[in-house]
């Protein structure tokens, strides 16, 4: 049964990365849309500028507009961190905790976590939380981990509040709450975060925590597959096949599963191959000409995830 491999792969679970500091482009303040010279920035760094010097670490940490150089960059961030910059004392702690321009080392990214997230920087609390809950630079502490998921997550932290949504579903540091789990995972969702959408949408297909609703599940995993999420488009193409929740239409069916092969979801390619033994050319080629006019997929894994889904281990009935 091929929905017992998608959609219920879909409950990723979320402590397994922290979150990535965002890839801004350099040459942008925060805040505004007005181009900045390097050159300019970089005066007001060597002048002390906190949040120049935070620009100028983002500068050589993406290698736009100076060459790539993350030792530069941990400097720069240092500079900006030991005045209390709260994206400096955050970005500062991921390249600490991955080991990028500095030596790894557990303890200072939850130093500099820590500073961050005093200042109730909802990315540090997130990591913070993720560190706790692998037990990384600390003893684990899962009631620590759902500490600071809950504060990233009422700040509005889509990774976080999935990550509570994990905790919640699993029963860890927290007694098992389902219906909690969909709550956090629904907060997710709204804000457009796909992996959420897919992971509700299998809660609504499977009635864990919600009540069962087909057409809800096509709601959520359609906006994810619309946003280009590989793993969402196998998930729809499977609805189609099957006509939960949308009428049955092999077309569609194929079409989806067209394009979550493109974006690298290997488990399609067996359900165009199963699809093709039923339908004739001319539908083929129309599901084809079709999926040639959606955008390009996302690869359907990301930093929040490993392969180690809860899927894997109860996804067959």
């Amino acid at each position: 049964m091929l929905f017992a491999v998608t959609l219920i792969s879909a409950i990723w679970f979320f402590p397994i990365v922290g979150t990535e500091p965002q890839q801004t482009s350099q040459g942008v303040a925060p805040g505004s849309n007005a181009p900045v010279s390097v050159s300019s920035v970089m005066q007001r760094a060597h002048a002390g500028d906190a949040n120049a010097q935070y620009q100028i670490g983002r500068s050589f940490m993406t290698g736009i507009g100076v060459p790539l150089d993350y030792e530069q960059a941990a400097a720069w961030y240092q500079k900006s961190a030991q005045q209390g910059f709260p994206q400096a004392e955050f970005t500062l702690g991921y390249l600490y905790e991955q080991g990028k321009g500095v030596k790894r080392d557990y303890r200072r990214a939850i130093s500099y976590y820590t500073a961050a997230a005093d200042q109730q920087f909802a990315d540090a609390e997130n990591n913070l939380g993720a560190l706790y809950a692998h037990g990384r630079g600390v003893h684990k502490d899962l009631n620590q981990a759902l500490a600071w998921y809950q504060k990233a997550a009422d700040h509005g932290q889509v990774v976080a509040q999935c990550n509570l949504a994990s905790l919640y579903f699993h029963g860890e540091g927290v007694h098992r709450n389902l219906p909690e789990a969909a709550t956090w995972f629904h907060a997710a969702a709204e804000r457009g975060f796909a992996p959420a959408q897919e992971n509700l949408a299998w809660m609504y297909f499977t009635g864990t925590g919600v009540t069962l609703d087909y057409s809800g599940a096509e709601k959520w995993v359609r906006r994810a597959a619309q946003a280009g999420y590989a793993r969402a488009q196998l998930d729809l193409g499977y609805l189609y096949e099957q006509g939960k929740g949308v009428p049955l239409d092999y077309v569609s069916a194929y079409m989806w599963y067209r394009v979550a092969l493109s974006g690298g979801e290997k488990r399609a390619d067996s359900a165009l191959k199963n699809l093709s033994a039923i339908m004739s050319a001319a539908q083929i080629q129309q599901a084809l000409a079709a999926a040639a006019t959606l955008p390009k997929s996302d690869a359907p894994t990301s930093a929040y995830a490993g392969d180690d889904s809860l899927g894997t281990f109860i996804g067959r009935r």
